[in-house]
């Protein structure tokens, strides 16, 4: 019995110096990890970039829309309210004020064509430049009768 006793205790001593991890081995995985992280932290900062893309786009698109809806129910009541404007109707768009769109009726007699373009604002002039144009949308209105 002495001798079994004697057995397992030294076996608990072996379990107990197997334990930890060496220097070694702590600095390569240490390597390791800092080598897998950089592509990691790469891909985030793209997905972010894409989002923050992705999120001015869906605003303009909601603006767009909103205007082109804003100028059918006015051609409902009175379609010789939308005037043809063969320059561009520049306006703030937005809760910020830095979303513009440029609104462009053309046509005659019963049928109008509208184009709005709108984008996010970088200049502290009003003008929108052909770059910072993030959707174009395009729709006709009939007259009613």
């Amino acid at each position: 019995m002495y001798t079994t006793v004697k057995k397992f205790r030294l076996n608990i001593f072996r379990r107990q110096r197997q334990k930890g991890f060496t220097l070694t081995e702590v600095i390569v995985a240490s390597v390791l990890l800092a080598y897998a992280l950089v592509p990691i932290l790469q891909a985030l900062t793209q997905a972010n970039m894409n989002t923050v893309i992705i999120e001015r786009r869906t605003q303009s698109l909601c603006l767009a829309q909103a205007k082109i809806n804003q100028l059918q129910a006015q051609s409902i009541y009175n379609f010789d309210s939308i005037i043809v404007t063969p320059i561009p109707h520049v306006e703030g768009l937005g809760l910020s004020g830095s979303y513009v769109g440029k609104t462009t009726v053309s046509g005659s007699g019963d049928l109008k064509t509208i184009k709005v373009e709108v984008g996010l604002h970088h200049n502290s002039d009003i003008v929108l430049d052909d770059d910072e144009i993030e959707i174009r949308l395009q729709t006709q209105i009939a007259r009613r009768w």
